[in-house]
Parts: structure tokens; C-alpha cells; sequence
């Protein structure tokens, strides 16, 4: 399959990849959002005339995605088609293949590749400039266990399938003209990149870091999987989710790749801003701190997660925190506290108390003060209830 694209010159390609359409930040819903960063993609696409917009992967936050987020997916394929560029897309590890790829013969028409299948990694999407051809090959997400059979690997690992599924890429890009450029598309933890808690863990079927050495051969690859921007190499790099879905992502700048892919293969990269909803805060310390620093003000409309430090939980924090910050969404306790004995085990602490001394404990180390006169008669009767259950219990049988 051949498409004409490019300008005189070079061939421009937008990077983009786990867009996790449906996905909510906490409680927010990010519909709205993910709406938005659609809207900045295809305006992006127009306005800087790009030629090949790639997406790699976790397009959906999960196999079975809610109707509006397919509805979105669905709004974004025909406004990428009305502008007439072409789009390349891998499922991830958050994607169903099977059913991201329904279709996928007769929307290919439209100039929409989806590449799902694994058997496919050889057979590239072939677009072409000025210079000659430029090869796209889709690499889904490749689960070990799944595909280790299809491409004959004895043992079930990420890089094995991977370095697998290149071999396949390389030889197909050895029998095309020579001054062929190629761009993999691929969906992978890359030694070196730089995780962040949102990110699905992939090590089920072994070690699920791969060295960027098992891409070489080719001019571009367009990552997908780790949330945040960054460039493994020059010619390796993931773009990153165009938005936050966890508070370890407060320092991320949310990008896509705008790359200049030149005549011999040579790279220009531009990160290209996504659209920010709120910003995200994690601000720390004692309650009182956090009502009154003068330095969180530039916080107070910010997403925010807050770590409380008091020796003892305060009351209502959550709705004291809120009255200067609305929108937080998480709340910890990390109380500066002298630490425990270490010596001290847990069995030799309990060695001889009680089960209303054992309950008071417990109040007492997750809450940091012990229960009042009210909660030890709570705690008591509690107990008492137990005990008749179980004597009850015994006199029954």
C-alpha cells in the first residue's frame, strides 16, 4: 500500500499514544478533557500541515471501554479521515485488539491503519514524499505468553517477542528499494524510560524492560505505554499520555512529538503542548501549614493531593482542605512521629494485652491519639456483642 504525503523536503509526522479514552483522574471525569485534546490533535494536524499522525497505543483504558469514550474514538477517526491525513494506530496493553481492530480492512480505505494483529508487524504502512517511500510497521502491544508461538520463541519474554517481531520488520525492509526511511510503531517499557504510577504493569511473561538496541535498524520509533514525554534516544522516544492519571505525573509536561523525519532519515522533534484542564499540586505538612502558607496560594485551583504530617489526625481534614482548595482528590497521613523500636516485633508488642488494649493501640497508631472515654465504651460493647454471638453460637450446636 503506497499514500502520497509529504512537503518538499520532509516528512512530518505527529507521535501521540495513550490517549485512555474513558479513564477518570480519581473521581473526576476526564471526558471533557479527553475531548478537548482530540480537537488540539486534529487542529494540530491542519495547522502545521502534518503528513502522518501516529498513535501508539492504549487508545481505551480498558478492553471494554464505555460508549462515550468509543463515541469519542469514533469522532476522532472521521475528523483525522475529513482532513485526509493519514493515521497509523497500535492497540496497547489496556486496548482489546480484537475489538480495536473491527473493521480495520474497510477503514483502512479511509486512510485510518489500525494494526492490532501481530502476524501484520511485517507488513507496513507505506506512505511516500519527495525523497522516495517511508515505511510505517505497527508493533501491538505484544503479550508473551500470547504470541511467543507466533513468532516461535522458546522462551516467553518482552524482549524475545520484540526482538522477534523486528526481524520481521527488518527483513521486510531489506527486500523494499534502497533510501527506504522506516518508523516502528511499538507499545513497550524501554530501559531507561522513566515510569510513573499509572502505567498497567507488563511483567507477567518475564522481565518487562527492553533495550532500546532491540529497534535498531530503523530511522524513527514511536513509543507508547510510560506516561511521560521523553526521549530514549534521538531516534526513540514516547510521547507520553496527553494527560494526568496519577499525582506522580504533577511534574510531566503533557506533550506530543512533532517530528521532521528528512531524506537520509535525519530527525527534527518539537514537543507540541496538550491542553491542561487543571494543574496538579501534592502539597505536604501539618493542617495549619497548609490553611495558612502564603506560598500554596498559587495551589488553590489546582488538583490537589495532600499529605498530612500532624502527630495526630486533625478532625474533618478533607473539608477544612477543601475550603482553600476545592477540587483536592486524595488525602494522606504521613505523621512526624518518633519511629517504633525495630527490635520490638509485632507478637512480642501484643504479648499479654488484651483485646480492647489491642484496639486502643491500633486507634492510637493510625490515628495518633488514643480513644476518648465515648470510643472505649464503643469499642467495648463491641467486643461484648462478639463474645455473646459466640457463646450463643456454642450453645446452638
Amino acid at each position: 500500500m503506497s499514500e502520497h504525503a509529504g512537503r518538499s523536503g520532509v516528512l512530518r509526522i505527529l507521535h501521540t499514544s495513550d490517549w485512555h479514552l474513558g479513564r477518570a483522574f480519581h473521581r473526576v471525569n476526564m471526558l471533557d478533557a479527553q475531548a478537548e485534546f482530540i480537537g488540539h490533535l486534529v487542529a494540530t494536524a491542519r495547522e502545521r500541515e502534518v503528513d502522518a499522525v501516529v498513535v501508539s497505543g492504549d487508545v481505551y483504558d480498558r478492553a471494554v471501554p464505555p460508549l462515550a469514550a468509543v463515541e469519542l474514538f469514533d469522532d476522532a477517526l472521521h475528523r483525522l479521515a475529513d482532513l485526509g491525513v493519514p493515521t497509523v494506530m497500535i492497540s496497547g496493553n489496556h486496548d482489546s485488539a480484537r475489538r480495536l481492530g473491527v473493521g480495520a480492512g474497510l477503514i483502512d480505505r479511509a486512510g485510518i491503519h489500525l494494526r492490532t494483529d501481530p502476524a501484520g508487524c511485517g507488513q507496513p504502512v507505506v506512505l511516500a514524499d519527495t525523497h522516495g517511500d517511508v515505511a510505517f510497521y505497527g508493533l501491538p502491544y505484544l503479550e508473551p505468553a500470547l504470541v511467543k508461538d507466533e513468532f516461535g520463541v522458546r522462551r516467553a519474554g518482552h524482549e524475545a517477542v520484540l526482538g522477534a517481531a523486528m526481524e520481521r520488520v527488518r527483513a521486510d525492509l531489506a527486500d523494499r528499494p534502497t533510501g527506504t526511511r522506516s518508523v516502528v510503531l511499538a507499545h513497550a517499557f524501554v530501559t531507561g524510560g522513566e515510569a510513573s504510577d499509572s502505567e498497567r504493569d507488563i511483567t507477567i511473561g518475564g522481565v518487562a524492560a527492553v533495550p532500546a538496541g532491540v529497534f535498531d535498524g530503523v530511522d524513527y520509533v514511536a513509543l507508547g505505554h510510560l506516561h511521560g514525554s521523553q526521549a530514549i534516544s534521538e531516534r526513540v522516544r514516547y510521547s507520553g499520555s496527553p494527560l494526568p492519571y496519577s499525582f506522580s505525573e504533577s511534574a510531566h509536561r503533557k506533550t506530543m512529538w512533532l517530528l521532521d523525519l528528512g531524506a537520509a532519515g535525519e530527525i527534527e522533534a518539537e514537543r507540541i503542548d496538550c491542553p491542561v484542564p487543571r494543574p496538579l499540586a501534592r502539597i505536604r505538612g501539618d493542617i495549619e501549614t497548609l490553611l495558612t502558607d502564603p506560598d500554596l496560594a498559587r495551589h488553590e485551583d489546582a488538583w490537589v493531593e495532600a499529605t498530612l504530617t500532624d502527630p495526630v489526625r486533625p478532625d474533618d481534614p478533607m473539608a477544612r482542605l477543601c475550603e482553600r482548595f476545592p477540587h483536592t482528590l486524595s488525602l494522606a497521613f504521613d505523621p512526624d512521629r518518633a519511629p517504633e523500636d525495630p527490635d520490638v516485633s509485632y507478637a512480642q508488642r501484643l504479648k499479654g494485652r488484651d483485646d480492647q488494649q489491642i484496639a486502643e493501640d491500633f486507634v492510637t497508631h493510625v490515628r495518633g491519639a488514643g480513644p476518648d472515654a465515648r470510643e472505649r465504651d464503643v469499642l467495648r460493647d463491641a467486643f461484648d456483642a462478639v463474645r455473646t454471638d459466640d457463646v450463643l453460637r456454642e450453645v446452638a450446636r
